[in-house]
């Protein structure tokens, strides 16, 4: 009986065994004109402050090339008629059939390129980045992805003006703003210790200070205890702020440490939202990480940089790299953000 048995599971195995090989060489035919995504759906745009944590709705129909693949969707938008010269990324992920957002995210995005408190005639378009798994036969892998487009959505976006804290004597004009408006501030600042700041409310004309995560009207300067960029976040209700660490660099075997810290900290631009560096690097690899450690990092390909992702390979040179975090949030595999490397 046992032997018999032996023989029976024996079978099964090497069955499997040619099912799988005679799979491996299945190829892939992709439609010599595959169906681009589509942009059914685009929520009202009349932005509100006191709606900020309403989820907005977004619905899309996936590209078709045929065959099944993987695909990340970035919803973009763009001023009016300027065909995606400088498109900015609203929403990327996985799927498309419903991409949602809150108000005051989206208010967040938006008001850094467009006017507040004014109406904004936008085009909205449903890009797809698609990469076909290797070893299928088909093209598109690697760093050279197909990428699809769905026609131009017009709408008229209402954006409003976020209230603000600005920094004084930090070194530079920067302020944190309050998506809400219910008295709570955040905001990346680039501080060091040689300059204490205060923060001031101009609408009100309202002083803050403190020590200590204590703030208090009229308080002494804050003291930061270290040098680079931070995230702030200021509750002029409860009276309390924290400054935590959040520098952003670049790490990997091309890199002047290798895999070691200090990584190649990148510069922030508040206007713009992106992270940057000019570097000369060697042969090798890179990534993105968070403050020195691989807690959150990000690698992939330029178009789809995903959390824990893949190493970026790169060829000895100066380079100028510019980063976009998408979603600051996201978890392992989810799309975080996306990166332009230029060689100079």
């Amino acid at each position: 009986m046992k032997k018999n048995l032996l023989i029976y599971l024996i079978f099964i195995g090497l069955a499997g065994v040619f099912t799988a090989c005679e799979e491996d060489g299945d190829k892939v035919i992709m439609l010599s004109n595959p169906v681009a995504p589509t942009l059914t759906t685009i929520p009202d745009l009349t932005l509100e402050r006191s709606n900020g944590t309403q989820m907005l709705e977004f619905v899309g129909t996936p590209v078709d090339p045929g065959f099944q693949a993987s695909a990340t969707y970035y919803l973009e938008a763009c001023e009016q008629g300027t065909n995606f010269t400088d498109p900015v990324t609203i929403w990327s992920g996985t799927q498309c059939k419903s991409m949602k957002i809150t108000v005051s995210d989206l208010n967040g995005i938006l008001v850094k390129k467009f006017p507040a408190d004014a109406s904004t005639p936008l085009d909205f378009r449903l890009r797809a980045v698609l990469v076909v798994d290797a070893g299928t036969g088909a093209p598109g892998t690697g760093t050279n992805p197909f990428s699809y487009s769905s026609a131009l959505k017009g709408a008229t976006v209402a954006l409003y003006g976020l209230p603000r804290l600005d920094l004084v004597n930090s070194g530079m004009t920067q302020k944190i703003e309050s998506a809400l408006g219910d008295g709570k501030y955040t905001g990346l600042v680039k501080l060091d210790p040689a300059n204490a700041f205060t923060l001031t409310d101009p609408d009100a004309g309202t002083n803050y200070g403190g020590a200590g995560g204590v703030l208090t009207v009229n308080g002494a300067a804050i003291v930061p205890s270290a040098a680079g960029w931070h995230k702030l976040d200021v509750d002029v209700n409860a009276g309390t702020f924290e400054i935590s660490s959040y520098m952003i660099g670049l790490v990997g075997s091309a890199t002047p440490n290798g895999w070691d810290s200090p990584d190649q900290k990148m510069e922030y631009d508040p206007a713009s939202g992106t992270w940057s560096i000019t570097i000369d690097l060697v042969d090798g690899e890179i990534k993105f990480r968070l403050n020195d450690g691989w807690a959150w990092n990000l690698g992939g390909t330029p178009d789809n940089l995903t959390v824990d992702g893949a190493n970026i390979p790169l060829t000895a040179g100066n380079y100028t790299i510019v980063l976009t975090i998408t979603n600051p949030n996201s978890v392992k595999g989810e799309v975080g953000g996306t990166c332009t490397i230029v060689k100079n």
